[in-house]
């Protein structure tokens, strides 16, 4: 998609800070991170999210947590660490392509949200 910023990425048409990258699969940097380690693993193909995964492009996604387990030894995380997708805007996806958050380097604690 032409004004996907994540394609664009992908594409080389906007900097990143890349931490892996192949024919189909980018990670990078998140330029927000909500944790000492947050990088986010994206499939170039454009698949908006979560909902839009299908028989015929699930091997991307596969391959997306393959990258997830080598990215996680590669950075020594064997403290563990969290991979969230969000999809929707109710679910606070903010891009509409589909990607996984990795975030580690600290206790994240049990929850998502703190409790209110």
């Amino acid at each position: 998609m032409s004004d996907c910023i994540f394609c664009k990425i992908a594409a080389g048409e906007i900097p990143s800070t890349k931490r892996y990258e192949d024919e189909e699969i980018i990670a990078f940097n998140d330029l927000y991170p909500q944790a000492p380690v947050h990088f986010l693993v994206v499939p170039k193909k454009h698949i908006a999210s979560a909902a839009d995964i299908t028989p015929e492009n699930s091997a991307v996604v596969s391959k997306c947590f393959e990258v997830i387990a080598q990215l996680a030894k590669k950075e020594n995380l064997s403290g563990g660490f969290r991979v969230i997708t969000n999809s929707g805007a109710d679910a606070g996806q903010t891009v509409d392509h589909l990607h996984f958050h990795i975030l580690a380097g600290s206790n994240l604690g049990p929850k998502l949200c703190p409790d209110k």
